[in-house]
């Protein structure tokens, strides 16, 4: 059920705890940091928070003005969710968090991880070269499409389909988290069928060779 607790603490940090400290809210709001899902994306990426805690933490951040609702116009129709402006500003926090965390062991197996935490490690760690081609790519990861586009050394990520790709990449999150690691694993997961590329290799290969990864704070 959705919850009013606070923590009656008049600092700034415990009122914005008071929003988004809730288990699973910060998720959802990583989420739709790459822009709107359905309610069914997020169930989705999130598959270890029941659906009731999905609907609870999405009514408590529209509440509270971090997250709105609207209805996509026909065909589709669907009811879909985004960050307003505000929530928005949740961005370089969350991923300030996420750069946190990375000095911590990753948990025991199964884990989870979505193509939205894949792609925001894309877009935040790569570095094309400002004098390189642009180049658009369709990537395919646990069934939806997403643009990934690179032009005057920005390289940008949005839900939906590419208007003619240089390249095309289908595979699933881990798989891709492990390619922007070592971009060298690509014919190895083309050859055991975890990965599939269509169109200029190249292009590819060169997007995932621009992947750095961030520095971590010291202890």
């Amino acid at each position: 059920m959705a919850t009013s607790r606070s923590y009656g603490d008049a600092c700034g940090i415990a009122r914005a705890l008071d929003v988004v400290g809730e288990r699973w809210a910060l998720l959802v709001v990583r989420e739709l940091l790459l822009g709107p899902q359905r309610f069914s994306d997020l169930r989705q990426a999130l598959p270890k928070a029941a659906s009731n805690l999905v609907a609870d933490r999405l009514r408590e951040l529209e509440g509270r003005g971090v997250v709105s609702r609207r209805t996509l116009p026909p065909p589709a129709g669907s009811t879909v969710y985004e960050l307003t402006a505000w929530g928005q500003e949740l961005e370089p926090i969350v991923l300030a968090l996420g750069n946190w965390g990375t000095r911590f062991p990753t948990p025991p197996a199964p884990t989870q991880l979505s193509a939205t935490s894949a792609l925001l490690f894309l877009r935040n760690c790569t570095r094309p070269d400002p004098d390189g081609p642009p180049a658009v790519f369709r990537f395919e990861l646990d069934d939806r499409v997403w643009t990934v586009r690179i032009q005057d050394g920005q390289l940008q990520v949005q839900p939906g389909e590419p208007t003619a790709p240089d390249a095309c990449l289908r595979t699933d999150p881990k798989t891709l988290n492990a390619l922007l690691e070592d971009p060298g694993k690509l014919d190895t997961a083309m050859a055991d069928g975890s990965a599939a590329v269509a169109g200029d290799r190249s292009a590819l290969r060169r997007l995932l060779a621009a992947v750095a990864a961030p520095p971590l704070a010291t202890l």
